[in-house]
């Protein structure tokens, strides 16, 4: 599900390792910013990423994001779309 994408630097979704850190692929997520905003599972866009200046964490996640947006389900948006073009059609057809 994970991947590289035009729209952001990475998309994928939100992980916690042993550690207590989040992350996203081979991304830290700043854990203030996460634990403010977003949930584990969600699916993100991480938008810029920084080398991580942590020692602890340095070594399993060279780069950090400090900017990640969350993403709707696009699978979802489209069947919704579909089911609103069947429903009028079968609007059209009953009358």
């Amino acid at each position: 599900m994970s991947k590289e994408t035009k729209e952001g630097i990475y998309k994928g979704i939100i992980e916690k390792d042993e550690n207590g850190n989040y992350f996203c692929g081979p991304y830290l997520l700043d854990y203030k910013l996460t634990v403010a905003k977003f949930k584990l599972g969600d699916t993100v866009l991480i938008n810029t990423v920084i080398n991580n200046r942590s020692d602890i964490s340095l070594t399993q996640y060279p780069k950090k994001s400090m900017k990640f947006t969350l993403i709707v389900d696009e699978v979802i948006e489209e069947d919704n779309e579909e089911n609103k073009v069947e429903n009028k059609e079968e609007d059209t057809i009953q009358e």
